[in-house]
C-alpha cells in the first residue's frame, strides 16, 4: 500500500468519524428538544387551565399558537419502520427547515436491512448535507429537497433530489466535483465506496438546475 494511498483512507476515516459525531449532535439535539416539551406539558396544561379559570380565550389562542410553533420544530414527521433512518432523516429535515429549505419526504423500510445502520446513516447524512449546502446558494423561496425511499423487489430504493445554482454541475474526471473546494468531497467518495462494497448501484445526474441521486442497495 503506497503512502498515499494511506494518506487518504486516513483522511477518510476522519471524515467518517466528523461526520457521524455531526450527525450524533444533530440527533440527540432532537430528541433533547422532544423530551424536553414533553417535560414541560405538565405546566403547559396548568398555564391554559389558568387562562381559562379567567376566561381569557384571547390568551389560550396565543398561547396554542405558540406550542403549535414550537412543536412543530421537534415533531417527527419520518416513521420509515427503521428506527437509525427515523433519527437521522427527522433531525436532517429539522436542520433543512431551520435554514428555510422546504423538504418533501416519502420513506418506508418495511424488511431488515442488510447494510450497517452505520453505512446508512453515513449514505443518508451525506446527501442531506451535500443538498442542504446547495440549497442555500438559492433564494428561499426556490429552496426543495426532495426525498424517497422504498423497497423495489429485493432491494432498497433511495432517490434524492435538490435544485441548485448551476443549471448544469460540472464533472472532474467523471466524478461531480464538491462545491466546497480543493481538498472536499471525502462524503461522495465514502458513499461511493460503501455502495460498491455492497454491490449496490448507484447514478448521479444534474440537468435543468436539479441534481439527482439515485440509490440501489440489494438485501
Amino acid at each position: 500500500m503506497s503512502i498515499l494511498t494511506r494518506h487518504s483512507e486516513k483522511k477518510l476515516a476522519a471524515y467518517q468519524r466528523e461526520l457521524l459525531d455531526t450527525h450524533y449532535r444533530e440527533v440527540d439535539n432532537m430528541y433533547r428538544k422532544m423530551r424536553g416539551w414533553r417535560h414541560d406539558y405538565r405546566s403547559h396544561i396548568q398555564t391554559m387551565k389558568a387562562f381559562a379559570a379567567e376566561g381569557d380565550l384571547e390568551a389560550i389562542a396565543r398561547y396554542l399558537d405558540r406550542l403549535d410553533e414550537d412543536l412543530q420544530t421537534v415533531d417527527t414527521v419520518i416513521k420509515t419502520g427503521n428506527a437509525m433512518t427515523d433519527a437521522i432523516l427527522n433531525s436532517k429535515i429539522s436542520l433543512a427547515k431551520s435554514r428555510g429549505i422546504t423538504v418533501q419526504a416519502d420513506a418506508h423500510i418495511p424488511v431488515k436491512l442488510r447494510i450497517s445502520e452505520i453505512d446508512l446513516c453515513v449514505i443518508l447524512g451525506n446527501l442531506f448535507d451535500n443538498a442542504i449546502e446547495a440549497s442555500m446558494a438559492l433564494p428561499e423561496d426556490q429552496r426543495l429537497i426532495r426525498v424517497y425511499m422504498d423497497m423495489k423487489g429485493t432491494q432498497l430504493y433511495i432517490h434524492f433530489t435538490n435544485f441548485t445554482a448551476s443549471k448544469k454541475l460540472a464533472k472532474l474526471n467523471g466524478r461531480f466535483a464538491s462545491t466546497k473546494g480543493a481538498g472536499h468531497g471525502f462524503g461522495l467518495l465514502r458513499i461511493d465506496s460503501i455502495i460498491e462494497e455492497c454491490g449496490g448501484y448507484l447514478s448521479r445526474n444534474s440537468e435543468d438546475g436539479a441534481f439527482t441521486t439515485e440509490i440501489l442497495l440489494p438485501q
